[in-house]
């Protein structure tokens, strides 16, 4: 819930103005609609009573319960089509008061909306206008030229079904006719007897079988080119392919590479202490050359003079299960490649069999064939023509009117209550789609987004209230700030300095820098604090020592063994200052004079200035700040890349204003009811 408040609360000046524009446009909607009018009718379409069933011979039967409409086709629909139809429609224009507003018959197509009810034959119409009475005499004249318009289709089809049938059924009737002369013919002159049973089951055999083979052929195919495809992506060949996955399975190799591993980690941290003649290094570099010929000696003896991947065990690719899949997809090949010459066979003897029966039995099938399919033809022509002599409605019926056009006592727009639900819902819609696009474009940092970074510290610091101290913090955080200056207390940092630093403004690193500065005081260390912020000098403003400076190289005393050294805004060469050596200079005088147990440098954030990822080159150890609520993943990202090109370790994270409800608890006595 905090998260979402957080982020609510930064893009608040972009929700703002969101809200504003949605709210602006629903006022002008509100403001400058017209009240519109609306005239309600109802049409009802008489069901038919036709019916027809008619036999087609081989092409089956042809069953009508519904005439003039097919089971797929809605007839409502079919009507509400044509009511809506712009030549309707330019019909109803044509006589409308109002037609010089419409410059289109699309714009006028919207006033008139037909909605078809459900489980019925009846069609309810919507029509507006800006007056009562002109709503009524649109739907009037609609209604009119609907009707118009019906008998002008019915017409038409009634005529070219009659002249289409008649003519497609005398066609019909001459193709019948040459084709039971061709067969009765064919018969006469061979004598043969009507044995296609045989013929269809061997016909039906081949093509299944010719269907299965080419299936056999593809899949063969495809096997090939997944074979050819991970083959490519693995750059290996298939035997290459297997050797190299042998040897990611030898436990032997699997072995040597751990041990190889654990040492080059072991050989890593010893050299970071002592150089290679030093015994341990030594010992260290003689068992890794050692695991290093018994790795080559095992890739030689696997790969045979093969050319080998010995990296498939550990490759973070996957590539072990590629060349099991390129295995898997070389057997399949070969077994479709054999299912394939096997069907290959059958379909060669099957049409050796087929090749064999009389040619004339083939024939006289095939005529038998035209035959039954001039005869399905002619009884489905002649059917067609019976059902147009029984119903001539059909196409389109008589559509008859059920209510009279009916103008209601108010207007239907504009709906007040409509206008603000939809506001609304705009602006909440509008306002997540609004916060998720700018949050995904810089969202804020999250656990995950840590969850790779390796941090020798990782502290939690609560949310801090304002102590009455400026140089102390609250008591509720002593106890995570003593963890801190605890864990830094045991780091071997280099020259005893600290860099602390975050991403942006706002994450609390000058706090945390303080915070760590008292802690380490309180564990008996001397430590000195450096406004290392060149731009802003925050430390030295909350101090209260940024006004009254006069010499920057000087340190103040600000309690027993915390010392500070403050700095001025500084505007031009900083980045010069920092490179020729002077800041570096200014910390070794400061370091041997004050003997100081740690210098803590709070500097500007990372991302806002040139001058802080610079500073690593002098202070290497970084202790990093981030916030939630306020910390940007990219910001953050960025800063860890900067660090590290500059050569920065960072030494811990420090995750400031967690939230903790349990009971602070101070190393720091109450002199209040001690004096008391």
């Amino acid at each position: 819930m905090n998260n979402l408040v957080a982020i609510t609360f930064r893009h608040w000046k972009w929700l703002f103005a969101f809200n504003l524009l949605v709210g602006l446009g629903a006022f002008s909607v509100v403001t400058t609609s017209k009240p519109v009018w609306t005239s309600t009718t109802q049409l009802i379409l008489p069901k038919t009573t036709s019916h027809l069933d008619a036999s087609l011979g081989t092409l089956g039967t042809l069953k009508n319960d519904d005439p003039g409409f097919s089971s797929e086709l809605n007839p409502l629909n079919v009507q509400a089509s044509i009511l809506t139809s712009e030549t309707l429609l330019e019909q109803v224009l044509a006589v409308d008061p109002e037609k010089d507003k419409f410059k289109t018959i699309s714009s006028f197509k919207g006033l008139f909306k037909v909605s078809p009810q459900e489980q019925s034959t009846i069609m309810s119409l919507t029509v507006n206008a800006s007056s009562p009475q002109l709503a009524t005499k649109r739907a009037d004249n609609l209604v009119q030229a609907y009707q118009t318009r019906l008998n002008e289709l019915r017409t038409s089809n009634s005529q070219a079904r009659q002249q289409y049938s008649q003519k497609e059924l005398q066609l019909a009737k001459n193709k019948l006719d040459q084709a039971n002369i061709k067969i009765a013919r064919f018969k006469q002159s061979t004598g043969i007897v009507d044995d296609t049973e045989q013929i269809k089951g061997i016909v039906t055999t081949i093509n299944t079988l010719t269907t299965s083979h080419g299936q056999a052929l593809a899949a063969a195919k495809a096997g090939e080119n997944r074979v050819q495809a991970l083959s490519q992506r693995l750059s290996l060949a298939p035997e290459s392919a297997v050797r190299s996955l042998g040897l990611g399975e030898n436990p032997e190799f699997k072995l040597a590479r751990q041990k190889l591993a654990e040492i080059n980690a072991a050989l890593l941290e010893k050299q970071a202490l002592f150089t290679d003649e030093h015994p341990q290094v030594s010992k260290l570099l003689g068992q890794r050359s050692f695991l290093l010929r018994q790795l080559r000696d095992d890739i030689q003896q696997a790969s045979q003079g093969v050319p080998i991947d010995p990296n498939v065990a550990t490759d973070a690719q996957g590539r072990a299960t590629l060349i099991q899949q390129l295995i898997l997809a070389e057997s399949e090949t070969l077994a479709a490649r054999g299912q394939a010459q096997q069907l290959a066979l059958q379909i060669n003897q099957l049409q050796t069999g087929l090749n064999s029966l009389p040619a004339k039995q083939a024939k006289l099938s095939e005529l038998q064939r035209q035959l039954d399919v001039a005869e399905g033809v002619y009884k489905g022509l002649v059917a067609q023509v019976q059902q147009n002599n029984i119903d001539a409605f059909d196409a389109y019926p008589n559509v008859q009117v059920l209510d009279a056009p009916k103008v209601g006592a108010k207007p239907t727009s504009p709906k007040l209550l409509l206008i603000v639900i939809n506001t609304l819902l705009a602006s909440l819609a509008g306002s997540i789609a609004l916060v998720l696009l700018l949050e995904s474009r810089n969202p804020l940092l999250s656990p995950k987004d840590l969850q790779d970074q390796k941090f020798p510290i990782v502290e939690d610091i609560p949310r801090i209230r304002n102590s009455a101290r400026k140089s102390e913090v609250a008591p509720e955080s002593e106890v995570e700030f003593q963890r801190l200056a605890s864990a830094i207390s045991l780091q071997p940092l280099e020259n005893k300095r600290l860099l602390v630093t975050s991403a942006s403004v706002g994450e609390g690193k000058t706090t945390v820098a303080l915070g760590l500065a008292n802690a380490l005081v309180d564990l008996g260390f001397r430590v000195l604090l450096v406004d290392g912020d060149f731009h802003q000098a925050a430390l030295s403003r909350r101090l209260g020592y940024n006004q009254q400076l006069k010499e920057e190289s000087t340190t103040v005393s600000i309690q027993p063994n915390l010392d500070l050294l403050p700095t001025l805004p500084k505007q031009g060469k900083i980045v010069e200052m920092i490179r020729r050596g002077r800041f570096e200079k200014t910390l070794t005088n400061c370091q041997t004079n004050g003997n100081y147990d740690y210098i803590i440098v709070d500097s500007a954030p990372v991302t806002l200035t040139s001058e802080t990822p610079l500073l690593t080159t002098i202070i290497r150890n970084v202790l990093f700040v981030v916030r939630p609520d306020t910390s940007y993943r990219d910001l953050v990202n960025r800063s860890f890349a900067q660090l590290t090109q500059h050569k920065g370790q960072i030494l811990g994270l420090v995750v400031n204003g967690v939230e903790n409800n349990s009971r602070p608890y101070s190393y720091k006595p109450d002199t209040s009811k001690i004096n008391s």
